[in-house]
């Protein structure tokens, strides 16, 4: 009798006992990375990159995330409700890693002055960064939102040493009459005066409209906003508009994502924005900026604005992402 009942307690805490926090959440920690920058490459300074990097067991595909202006790491791994808008977490659920990186001058990373922070230097700490990562990783996916998918763009058209890139949040046409009204209400952020945030309050209309005002959702935006060097933009229009886009040099496939986004769809002004109406109609627009990429593949998440991960329809999007990742 007592051998069944020890039996019984055995079979029980073998099927009840709750799983280890790691057999769901993948084991993650904060890392930063040494990088070079500098104006030449004679004068250089030595800084940190930091970030978030989440390792399911078994990954050997990873997808190294920039974030856009005025955000850091946080985006990818959005705390309001994060089952719906976590993007590493959605990814980690489909066994991949991701690094969640702070952009130069923002989070955990090194703030250097910011006149030399430019999208071309981002993208050539993000490349030192992926040299560390490839012994480790068979596919390495460079993702960038808004101003980082420019400087993924750059990273994966210059070194070569990717296997894919996503871009949300971004298109070649970018819509000048309501992009420059944004940059122009920015004010300095306490680092250097090149270094520029929203104003309070501003985030909904800048970033989520025409999507529904999530009140916990704006706030932890609102709370969590980070900081862009002003010459960041620079090249990443110089380098990322129909003049000439570094994209013609990528060689890998592409996934582009967008909401509808008024600042990168078209509103009927040439120019101003790519042709949103439907993920065909954005392939065929865009596609002329990927003449040397094996495939491009399109998706709109329809009802929301730019920060697509704060959708409510976010998972849509992060599975499309999965099962594109899972193609490369």
């Amino acid at each position: 009798m007592r051998l069944r009942s020890l039996c019984a307690a055995a079979l029980l805490a073998l099927f009840c006992t709750p799983a280890p926090a790691n057999a769901v959440t993948p084991p993650c920690q904060d890392v930063s990375y040494q990088v070079r920058i500098g104006l030449t490459p004679l004068v250089t300074s030595l800084e940190t990159m930091a970030g978030r990097l989440c390792v399911p067991t078994g990954a050997t595909k990873i997808q190294v995330l920039i974030p856009g202006g005025t955000y850091d790491r946080t985006y990818w791994d959005v705390g309001f409700d994060p089952n719906t808008h976590s993007f590493t977490r959605s990814q980690n659920a489909s066994g991949f890693a991701t690094l969640a990186l702070d952009r130069l001058g923002t989070g955990k990373s090194s703030k250097p002055l910011s006149a030399l922070v430019t999208a071309s230097t981002q993208a050539s700490a993000v490349h030192q960064v992926i040299q560390t990562l490839k012994p480790r990783f068979s596919k390495v996916i460079v993702a960038g939102h808004s101003i980082g998918s420019a400087m993924a763009m750059i990273e994966a058209g210059t070194w070569h040493d990717v296997d894919g890139v996503l871009v949300t949040g971004f298109t070649h046409k970018m819509n000048y009459i309501t992009v420059v009204p944004v940059l122009a209400n920015m004010i300095p952020a306490g680092l250097d005066l090149g270094y520029l945030t929203t104003m309070p309050d501003t985030r909904y209309n800048s970033f989520h409209k025409p999507g529904p005002l999530v009140p916990g959702a704006i706030s932890f935006d609102e709370s969590t906003k980070d900081v862009f060097a002003a010459t960041e933009a620079v090249d990443t229009i110089l380098l990322n508009t129909v003049i000439i886009p570094i994209s013609r040099q990528i060689s890998v496939p592409v996934m582009i994502a967008l909401g509808n986004d008024f600042h990168f769809c078209s509103s009927g002004v040439p120019l101003m924005g790519s042709d949103c109406s439907s993920p065909a109609a954005l392939k065929a627009d865009e596609g002329q900026f990927f003449p040397s990429a094996p495939s491009l593949n399109t998706f709109i998440l329809n009802g929301y604005g730019h920060s697509i991960n704060y959708a409510p329809n976010a998972p849509d999007y992060l599975s499309a992402v999965a099962t594109w990742t899972k193609s490369i």
